[in-house]
C-alpha cells in the first residue's frame, strides 16, 4: 500500500496502532508544544498582565474561546511545512509576488526584534528581581547566551531544550492557586463571555488575540516541520511530496497539546493578577519587575519567585523562535542557505538574521523605552496585521496543486477564516470605539 507521496505506508493492526501511539505520545510531541508554549513569551506574559491588572477577571472566556482557533491556525501552517516540504514563506512565493512576500518578512523582522528586545528587557527585569544584579547586565548575559546556543547548536538539540523548557509554563498554574482566587466570579467570567468595554477593553481584547495567533508563529511552526523532515534524513526538499494520515494525525494531537497549555497558562497569568493586582487597585504596570514585586506584598515571596522564573524560562524558548521566525522566512524568499543544522560558514546570511535581531534586541535595552508598553503594542500590531497573513495562508492551503492533492479540509478553512474575520472584526472595533 502507498501514501499520496508514492512511498510504501506501513499497515500496523488496530491494537498494535493504539498501543504504539500510547507508548510514543510524549516523543510524538515537537514542533506543535514548542511553538504553543513560545506563544507565552514575556509579550505574552505582559499582555496577559496587563488585561488581569486593569480587567481583572473579565477576559478570561478568551482563554477558551481562542484555543481551537489557535489549533486550527497553528495547524494549517504545520500541514503547508509538513505537505510542500517548504516553508511558509516558501509556499507563499508560489502564490504571491515576491515583492509582496518581501514587504511582509520586513514587517515580521521589524515586529519580532521590537519583540526580541521587549522580550530580553523582561527577562532581565526578571532576573534582577531574583537576584538584586542590574537588569542591563543580564541582557548582555542572556543575549549572548541565546546567540551561541542557536548557533553552536544543532536543531534535535535545540527542540529537546526548548520542549523542557515548556515546563516552565506550570509555574503561572501553582502562583494562581497561591492567590486564593474568588473562583465562584472565576467559573461566571471563564464560562460567560463579556464584551470588551471602551477603548481599553477592545486594545487589550485585540493585543490577546495578536499574542495567541502571532504572525511569527505561522513561519516558525511550518519552519520547524522542514527542520524535522531534514533531521529524519530527507535531505532534499523535492524528496518530500504529501505527509500520511498517522504523520497528520500525530501533529494535530502535537499542537493541541501545545495550545491547550499555551492558554492553560494564558488563563493563569489573567487570573493572578486579577486577584492580586487589579483587586487591589494596582492597574497600572509599567514592566516585569513591577509586576513581579506587587505580587510580593500581597502573594508572598515565593509567588513573586516563581512568577519571576516563568519569565526567564519563557523568554530562553521565545527568542529563538522570534528570531528564527524571521529569518527562515527571508532565506526561503532570497534563497539563503538556512536551517538549525548548518554551520555558521554554510548560512551566514541566516545566522546573521537572528543574531541581528538579538543585537539590537541588546543595545535597546540600554534605550529609554518602557518595555511593557513596547509589549503590549507590538501584540496589538500582530492582532492587526495576522488577519491578513491569515487570508495568505487560507489561500495557500486550499491551492490542490501547491498543495499536491492535500489541502487543508474544509472545516479547517472554516475555522481559520472565521479566525481572520474575528481579528479583522476586534481591530476595526479597536479604532472605531
Amino acid at each position: 500500500m502507498e501514501n499520496r507521496s508514492g512511498r510504501p505506508t506501513k499497515v500496523i493492526p488496530t491494537k498494535a496502532r493504539a498501543r504504539f501511539s500510547v507508548r510514543n505520545f510524549f516523543v510524538s510531541l515537537g514542533p506543535g508544544i514548542i511553538t504553543g508554549a513560545a506563544d507565552d513569551d514575556p509579550s505574552g506574559i505582559a499582555t496577559y498582565s496587563i488585561a488581569g491588572a486593569q480587567l481583572g477577571t473579565s477576559l478570561l472566556w478568551t482563554a477558551w474561546v481562542t484555543w481551537p482557533l489557535m489549533a486550527a491556525v497553528q495547524m494549517m501552517c504545520a500541514r503547508i511545512g509538513m505537505v510542500t516540504g517548504r516553508g511558509l514563506a516558501g509556499a507563499l512565493a508560489q502564490k504571491f509576488p515576491r515583492w509582496v512576500l518581501l514587504i511582509a518578512c520586513t514587517a515580521l523582522l521589524f515586529a519580532n526584534t521590537i519583540n526580541v528586545a521587549s522580550d530580553l528587557s523582561g527577562m532581565a527585569d526578571a532576573a534582577e528581581v531574583l537576584t538584586g544584579v542590574s537588569s542591563h547586565i543580564f541582557v548582555v548575559i542572556f543575549g549572548a547566551a541565546i546567540t551561541v546556543a542557536i548557533i553552536r547548536f544543532r536543531y534535535h538539540q535545540i527542540a529537546s531544550i526548548l520542549k523542557w523548557l515548556v515546563l516552565s509554563l506550570f509555574s503561572y498554574v501553582l502562583v494562581a492557586f497561591l492567590v486564593s482566587p474568588d473562583w465562584r466570579q472565576v467559573a461566571h467570567d471563564t464560562l460567560i463571555p463579556s464584551w470588551p468595554r471602551g477603548k481599553e477593553g477592545w486594545e487589550t481584547l485585540v493585543a490577546i488575540l495578536g499574542t495567541g495567533i502571532s504572525p511569527y508563529l505561522f513561519f516558525w511552526q511550518s519552519a520547524q516541520e522542514v527542520e524535522e523532515e531534514k533531521a529524519k534524513g530527507r535531505r532534499l526538499l523535492r524528496q518530500r511530496a504529501g505527509a500520511t494520515r498517522a504523520e497528520l494525525l500525530d501533529r494535530a494531537v502535537d499542537i493541541g497539546v501545545g495550545t491547550f497549555l499555551s492558554n492553560i497558562a494564558m488563563f493563569f497569568i489573567i487570573l493572578t493578577t486579577a486577584a492580586t493586582l487589579h483587586a487591589h487597585g494596582l492597574t497600572e504596570i509599567t514592566s516585569s519587575k513591577e509586576a513581579a514585586e506587587a505580587l510580593r506584598p500581597l502573594a508572598g515571596d515565593f509567588a513573586t519567585a516563581v512568577y519571576a522564573v516563568g519569565i526567564v524560562a519563557v523568554g530562553f524558548l521565545a527568542i529563538p523562535t522570534l528570531a528564527g521566525s524571521a529569518a527562515y522566512a527571508f532565506a526561503e524568499v532570497l534563497d539563503w542557505s538556512s536551517g538549525l543544522d548548518q554551520k555558521l560558514f554554510q548560512a551566514r546570511a541566516f545566522y546573521g538574521a537572528i543574531s541581528g535581531s538579538v543585537l539590537f534586541g541588546v543595545a535597546a535595552d540600554f534605550l529609554d523605552i518602557n518595555p511593557i508598553t513596547a509589549l503590549f503594542w507590538t501584540a496589538i500590531i500582530n492582532g492587526v496585521l495576522a488577519p491578513f497573513l491569515l487570508v495568505g495562508v487560507l489561500l495557500t492551503a486550499r491551492d490542490k496543486t501547491i498543495m499536491v492533492g492535500q489541502p487543508s479540509s474544509v472545516l479547517s478553512q472554516i475555522v481559520v477564516a472565521a479566525t481572520a474575520l474575528i481579528m479583522f472584526s476586534a481591530a476595526i472595533a479597536m479604532i472605531v470605539v
